[in-house]
């Protein structure tokens, strides 16, 4: 994956929690200066962080699903 696909990737996935990204950062236990330098390009992300922050996200939206339907 290209860094612009990662960056693209992962602004997507921040978007989809609802997060800003100091919110998101703290969640995810990842510093704001290495998002940052992520975001930049500056540096490279190991390869498991977007599919372990996916995997999060999914999981958390199927759990939501799950709550909805209780609720109907």
């Amino acid at each position: 994956m290209n860094d612009k696909s990662f960056q693209s990737s992962m602004k997507e996935l921040r978007e989809s929690t609802g997060l800003n990204r100091k919110e998101f950062c703290e969640k995810f236990e990842i510093s704001y200066r290495t998002m940052t330098e992520w975001k930049l390009g500056h540096r490279t992300a190991p390869p498991y962080v977007l599919r372990l922050l996916a995997y999060y996200v999914e999981m958390q939206n199927m759990l939501k699903g799950k709550e909805d339907l209780k609720d109907e």
